[in-house]
């Protein structure tokens, strides 16, 4: 990283971390800081991997100084940051805003709606986040709701609904209520019935595209002035079957001269011949558009508020069409931006990611490769960190960027203290030990002496990775062995204290014993990665999140038994430096 950069660096992040201090009256957390300040500043993004080491350092000096010290420094640097601190409302310090109108219902209770069409990729995290932080905050509930109308276009995908709930589980969340829209088509009749018997209702066989011509015009079409009699015959032989697919719809009646034309006569439900996926729905073949069932669902799941995508504005004034008809309150709604999330070269979308499977471009919805909250799960990433770094977006109507360095740095803060320390070594160079101790013993982990130390053999030789083979007649440092000189390619043990290594005048570098180490396939966005590792990794256990040192950390997927003898590796998934 260039020296102006870092300044630029350093200096954003001091503002973000005396304003999250102050905020919080506390220290100022890494993870906090990192989610803004990389969302703010695209332009750090790619330095992703050394910028979470700059602003540990500028939270450290932040966290030295005390409450007035931290308030004149960011009124130096940002006075309107203060101000922002100084409008807060006592105890009211949430990332997110209040909900509207809280106080108005005995309870908030709040819907996921997903669309089962797949495993959830990152973005899908930013809702049940939110949803499940304001729970919380409230007291209330939490309802995840299939919207699993459209066997066709949408067609549901039968993994996909235990998927979804497992990912919650992974963010932490638990539903109060689970619900199957295709368990309640009979409900969407029954409600179509009523609002046709309310005159907001009439069958409709017009072809789509001279529909969109009157609609376009502002003009009726000769089906708006059916009776309420031939309306409910005709509807009730879609709901027999006894059309196809695009013959008839029925539409809510709203105003045909809206100034917004979608809002004119919008189609309520429509043919589908496909057959729904899920046996208990598929004789139905007059379904439900969506502002329809959300609709209906919304009032009668007792929904008090809504949070959906700044680009469905038109579905809370098409629903309002329907609500007026029943006399209904419309809940309370929430409008946000897009999230963007960097680091990944694939779009975060469900059917891109189906199809990239399927043509075998990714391994599967856990590819660490792939944006999805499987793959972050595979990787050893928690969802607690996942949820943080969502949270902090906020609910803005903007759309806003996701930095994973924020996630990481989140993941690291949680993962760091609990880690076991292990070495990896890539590509391996062999050297042979002379004259020193027959085994290193580095620390499990650095900050816990009493976890003990790893006994590492020696064996009379070592494997180092090439970028840390000294020049001839230089020295190294073999963590947790020694101080050893590249002497006639081997490494000759100095006997040298520690001193040479605080004087700067010796690197430190991991290592593993030639004979006895452990062949390792590490997973990686990038592709894998061959090496070894130290004998003891044979001990570890699967879901094991460890630090490779010098590398980062990553989640022990596999262990291979007697892999010194037998040849066959282990797998672990990289999670971030």
């Amino acid at each position: 990283m260039e020296d102006e950069l870092r300044e630029r660096v350093e200096q954003v992040a001091e503002a973000h971390a005396l304003f999250n201090a102050l905020k919080h009256d506390g220290d100022a957390d890494v993870g906090a800081v990192m989610g803004p300040m990389m969302g703010e500043n695209p332009d750090f993004r790619p330095h992703g991997d050394e910028i979470p080491g700059v602003v540990a350092g500028v939270v450290q000096q932040v966290n030295a100084m005390d409450t007035e010290e931290k308030r004149a420094r960011l009124e130096e640097l940002a006075p309107e940051r203060v101000d922002e601190l100084d409008a807060d409302e006592e105890g009211d310090d949430h990332t997110l805003p209040d909900l509207p109108n809280a106080d108005a219902y005995e309870q908030v209770r709040m819907r996921a709606a997903p669309n089962p069409n797949g495993p959830w990729h990152i973005g899908h995290a930013r809702m049940p986040a939110v949803i499940g932080t304001y729970k919380e905050r409230y007291d209330g509930e939490f309802v995840v709701r299939f919207d699993d109308t459209d066997p066709e276009t949408k067609r549901p995908d039968l993994d996909a609904y235990g998927a979804i709930l497992d990912d919650i589980d992974y963010l932490g969340f638990e539903p109060d209520e689970v619900v199957k829209a295709s368990d309640r088509v009979e409900t969407y009749y029954e409600y179509a019935h009523d609002l046709i018997d309310a005159g907001g209702a009439y069958t409709c066989s017009c072809p789509q595209a001279e529909f969109s011509d009157l609609k376009n015009a502002g003009e009726a079409c000769p089906h708006r002035d059916k009776s309420t009699e031939t309306t409910r015959e005709e509807f009730d032989a879609m709901v027999n079957g006894e059309y196809a697919s695009g013959e008839m719809v029925l539409r809510v009646r709203t105003d045909i001269e809206h100034k917004n034309p979608a809002l004119r006569d919008w189609v309520g439900f429509r043919m589908i011949d496909t057959p729904h996926p899920r046996e208990e729905a598929a004789e139905y073949r007059c379904w439900p558009m969506l502002d329809f069932q959300s609709g209906v669902d919304d009032h009668l799941l007792g929904i008090t508020h809504i949070i959906r995508g700044i680009d469905l504005q038109d579905s809370a004034k098409r629903q309002q069409f329907v609500y007026d008809y029943f006399d209904w309150e419309y809940p309370e709604v929430i409008h946000w931006g897009h999230v963007n999330v960097d680091a990944y070269d694939v779009k975060l979308s469900t059917s891109t990611l189906k199809a990239l499977i399927e043509a075998g471009d990714l391994d599967g919805w856990d590819d660490p490769r792939a944006p999805t909250l499987g793959s972050l799960r595979r990787r050893g990433i928690r969802g607690e960190a996942v949820v943080e770094a969502m949270i902090e977006l906020g609910t803005s109507t903007s759309n806003v960027d996701l930095s994973m360095s924020s996630v990481y740095a989140k993941n690291r803060d949680l993962v760091d203290d609990a880690s076991d320390r292990c070495f990896f070594v890539r590509d391996g160079v062999e050297k042979a030990v002379v004259a020193g101790p027959e085994a290193g013993e580095p620390p499990v982990h650095p900050d816990h002496e009493e976890r003990g130390r790893r006994h590492i053999p020696v064996a009379g030789a070592v494997l180092v990775e090439p970028d840390d083979v000294p020049a001839n007649g230089e020295r190294v440092w073999l963590k947790g062995y020694g101080c050893v000189r590249h002497t006639r390619d081997a490494f000759e043990f100095t006997g040298d204290d520690i001193d040479v290594v605080r004087e700067g005048d010796v690197d430190v570098v991991h290592w593993v014993p030639a004979d006895g180490s452990l062949p390792v396939r590490m997973r990686t966005m990038d592709g894998d990665v061959m090496g070894r590792t130290e004998p003891g990794f044979a001990d570890r256990d699967v879901d094991d999140v460890v630090q490779f040192e010098r590398i980062g950390f990553v989640r022990v997927d596999e262990v291979a038994e007697d892999g010194a003898q037998s040849g066959d590796e282990s797998l672990v998934y990289f999670a971030h430096p």
